[in-house]
């Protein structure tokens, strides 16, 4: 049996991200460079936060939104966008462009990123 999972440690803000957006691998490790492996992961925004760019990369991405608020299409400000509640499920293929992102009162997001074989 695995240990369980501290829910205060391993946090860290992701290469490239604001302050303010951290995450908790839970499994495995994603080698980008040779496009291979598997995490899954914790990404949790801070009240406010927002990223002013889309998102694109070459890896499978599914993302369940455990709580609070998720905002996608905002601008570089922070204004606008879609926003999704608690309970929802996205699916990205490879080369999807999606973001930027912003939670107003924060978030809690569950992801699996894979390449497919």
């Amino acid at each position: 049996m695995t240990a369980p999972i501290s829910p205060r440690a391993g946090w860290s803000t992701p290469p490239g991200y604001p302050a303010g957006i951290e995450q908790k691998v839970l499994a495995g490790a994603l080698d980008e460079a040779r496009r291979s492996g598997s995490r899954t992961r914790l990404l949790r925004f801070a009240p406010g936060v927002f990223t002013t760019a889309p998102f694109v990369h070459e890896y499978w991405e599914e993302v369940y939104l455990i709580s609070g608020d998720l905002t996608v299409g905002n601008d570089g400000e922070g204004r606008g966008g879609e926003n999704f509640p608690p309970g929802t499920y996205a699916c990205r293929p490879p080369g999807a462009v999606h973001g930027p992102f912003k939670s107003n009162g924060g978030c809690l997001l569950y992801e699996t990123h894979y390449y497919a074989e």
